[in-house]
């Protein structure tokens, strides 16, 4: 299989300590605009897209999906980000590190908004309104199933999922690099549509092989700015 150019994926998700949104409001404001201008200073080496979380998940306010050719321009982004005077009110619940591949069950199957047989994610020009965020773990028994079998589970998986073109799929893989093997990361302007396509997956034979796919981030994307303000303008 030729690999191609990989990239890192990096899905932080941020939760702001409660005492920052008593500080004064000037203070505030002012820890603001240093964090956006740190972020804003990175987007030129790192696709960077921001979501809120606020009232959606007790234990995160903000996610940062980042993609980058480098493993150290997203660690440094953190190392600054941590620096400001938001940051030092911010822990990270969730974080998970992932990197691009060819699927190795996708042929005839891809399409423009669904997973593909490239080697890289690109970020949608224009945004879809939701995202949902999940670590993915097999079972050891899937692995030892003949590639066959394995294929014609995953062929009928993509049948499913061409039944809601509104739901773009952006899967990354993490074996070695962190607990779970595969980043899921679906994007749509429709849950519903989401929703009926996890509950018809759940019926599949597949099913049998999840170990894990928990936790579930489903987020709002928003700009920075408007994200920020979410968590305490």
């Amino acid at each position: 299989m030729t690999q191609g150019k990989r990239q890192f994926v990096k899905y932080n998700a941020y939760r702001v300590d409660p005492l920052w949104r008593r500080l004064p409001e000037a203070q505030r404001q002012q820890d603001k605009e240093e964090f956006l201008a740190v972020v804003d200073e990175f987007t030129a080496g790192i696709s960077i897209r921001s979501y809120s979380l606020v009232g959606l998940r007790a234990d995160a306010d903000l996610l940062l999906w980042c993609i980058s050719e480098t493993l150290e321009s997203l660690q440094e982004l953190v190392a600054r980000l941590y620096r400001t005077g938001l940051g030092g009110y911010l822990s990270m619940p969730y974080s998970f590190l992932a990197m691009t591949r060819p699927s190795p069950y996708v042929e005839k199957h891809r399409h423009a908004e669904q997973e593909g047989a490239s080697a890289a994610i690109r970020m949608s020009r224009t945004p879809y309104r939701y995202l949902v965020v999940y670590p993915f773990v097999k079972t050891a028994q899937w692995y030892l199933l003949p590639v066959e079998e394995r294929q014609r589970m995953m062929d009928e998986h993509f049948a499913a999922g061409h039944k809601y073109p509104s739901v773009k799929i952006n899967t990354s893989y993490s074996f070695g690099l962190d607990d779970q093997e595969f980043m899921l990361a679906f994007e749509t302007n429709n849950l519903s549509d989401f929703l009926e396509l996890v509950m018809e997956l759940r019926e599949q034979k597949a099913r049998l092989y999840t170990l894990r796919d928990t936790p579930i981030l489903t987020c709002i994307q928003k700009p920075l700015r408007e994200a920020l303000q979410d968590v305490g303008g």
